[in-house]
């Protein structure tokens, strides 16, 4: 809780954003993407086997920056767990100084590991290297 300069209570409210780690083709289209994210958020999302790069990326992530208790202080999670599905990661990050290396790992695991990132802030999907 912080106070204003006048004694008012104020609501102290954390900025985060959000990224989607896709394992789909990398020749897909950004709406196939957008399309991917849409049923990933909803109710319908196919039951199936683990896409073994997204367990690997997954695996990875949480070795260095873990989404399970006991929780660290510094941790850059907004919410945790991670929603982890068969073909996919959705996270939500802190802005700020404790989320660029994780930024950093992201961008390196999804190279790694052929994977799609989707920014729905930006509407912006970055596509594996090749």
């Amino acid at each position: 809780m912080l106070l204003d300069c006048c004694g008012r209570v104020r609501q102290h409210v954390q900025v985060g954003f959000g990224l989607d780690v896709l394992a789909i083709d990398a020749a897909a289209s950004d709406d196939a993407v957008r399309a991917m994210v849409k049923r990933c958020e909803s109710l319908q999302h196919p039951d199936g086997e683990l896409d073994e790069r997204i367990v690997g990326f997954y695996e990875s992530l949480r070795a260095r920056y873990p989404d399970m208790p006991p929780y660290r202080d510094d941790s850059p999670w907004m919410s945790m767990p991670l929603d982890v599905g068969i073909d996919h990661v959705s996270m939500n990050m802190s802005f700020g100084q404790r989320s660029t290396s994780l930024i950093d790992l992201i961008l390196d695991l999804a190279a790694r590991y052929g994977l799609t990132i989707y920014d729905p802030q930006g509407d912006e999907v970055t596509r594996p290297h090749r």
